[in-house]
């Protein structure tokens, strides 16, 4: 949403238009699906799409929030101990719950907010909502919190308000993210390096299924949990240290199902690295072949695709696509694709006929720039 559009918003609804505006980007992960609660590396990078809002403390000690987008009001006391019902407004109010806990001298104020994460896209509107408005409370009133505290607020928020026992992944670059670059960030330790993302021959690109999913509840954090009994078996914190020799000698301990989210794991690990070693050399082409794998396992052991998206997948590899694979905690969403130059127009053009032919449903082209973190404007 444009800048005086979210203005005009804010004048509507509270009388005036100098509050300061804030943003936070979405983001997009090249490989590492589902490692990052595993103690794993993640390589993901922001987006030029994400949540922007307009703020101004009131003086009160209430806040009150428009979604401009989806023309949703609410107000909470922000000494409530429930909050609101509504989950939108919950990560908002998560947000402040968190900061006052953290020591920030939080005060009432009034926002209007929007944004062009496509929801329900694997995404993550909902980390960039929550980093906005954690680099706004921060910044509003008087916070020294620094960037991985931030991401921290909002994880907790997911925690502890939303009901979603996510990793830091999301959270952590939609507040790292800088312009131009990919980051591998290991989630255990909290260690990052950017890595150079310039490739001259290829483009990323989503294709959003338009297939809502929706995480709260069982699917994300059966799967977790799947993850945490091996490793508990295991001996271990997290799966991170596990190895192939250590998971085939419980094999015979564990569940078919437990074995198949332990595997997609270890071997998840595996590839990330393999993705690193390759972007050193320029190889895009290896980058590619480690996302079809990664999609397979997403796939058949870890189970987190749909018919939709597995069509969109084999789509990509029909069409020459380097690399494709679902994105984000599954259940719908968007596929990621690495799409040579010279393929590209072909791609968007013939996968949107034949999804639209196959399920009756437009899926969406969404072209990637990869962006700043949150910041304010």
């Amino acid at each position: 949403m444009e800048q005086n559009i979210l203005q005009q918003h804010f004048q509507d609804r509270f009388g005036c238009a100098d509050g300061i505006l804030f943003a936070a980007p979405g983001r997009i992960n090249l490989i590492g699906e589902h490692t990052d609660y595993n103690g794993g590396f993640v390589f993901p990078g922001a987006v030029a799409q994400g949540i922007m809002a307009m703020v101004k403390p009131n003086g009160r000690r209430w806040v009150r929030a428009y979604a401009a987008d989806l023309q949703s009001y609410c107000e909470f006391d922000i000494d409530d101990e429930e909050g609101p019902k509504t989950v939108h407004f919950r990560y908002i109010y998560g947000v402040v719950r968190e900061m006052m806990a953290r020591g920030v001298k939080v005060e009432g104020f009034d926002a209007v907010y929007a944004g062009d994460v496509p929801l329900g896209a694997g995404m993550s509107s909902s980390a960039a909502l929550e980093s906005c408005f954690a680099t706004a409370i921060n910044d509003l009133f008087g916070g020294s919190l620094g960037r991985m505290e931030l991401a921290l607020v909002g994880q907790a928020t997911e925690h502890k308000y939303v009901g979603v026992n996510c990793g830091i992944m999301d959270q952590f670059i939609s507040m790292h993210g800088k312009a131009g670059s990919l980051v591998r960030l290991d989630c255990r330790s909290g260690e990052y390096e950017y890595f150079p993302w310039h490739p001259k021959e290829y483009r990323l690109v989503l294709v959003n299924s338009c297939v809502k999913h929706e995480l709260v509840g069982s699917p994300y954090n059966d799967r977790r949990n799947s993850c945490e009994r091996v490793a508990k078996l295991l001996g271990l914190e997290t799966l991170r240290d596990a190895t192939w020799e250590m998971l085939d000698k419980v094999k015979d301990q564990i569940s078919a199902e437990d074995y198949m989210r332990a595997k997609y794991v270890l071997g998840e690990v595996d590839r990330v690295m393999a993705v690193c070693d390759a972007l050193q050399r320029d190889d895009y082409e290896t980058v590619g072949q480690q996302m079809y794998l990664t999609h397979e396992g997403l796939s058949k052991d870890y189970e987190v695709s749909c018919e939709e998206i597995d069509f969109l997948v084999d789509e990509a590899r029909r069409l020459g696509v380097t690399g494709a694979r679902i994105m984000g905690g599954g259940f719908g969403g968007c596929t990621i694709n690495l799409v040579r130059n010279d393929r590209y127009e072909t791609f968007t053009t013939e996968v949107q006929q034949t999804y639209k032919a196959k399920f009756g449903v437009d899926c969406k082209v969404i072209p990637v720039v990869i962006g700043e973190g949150a910041r304010r404007l």
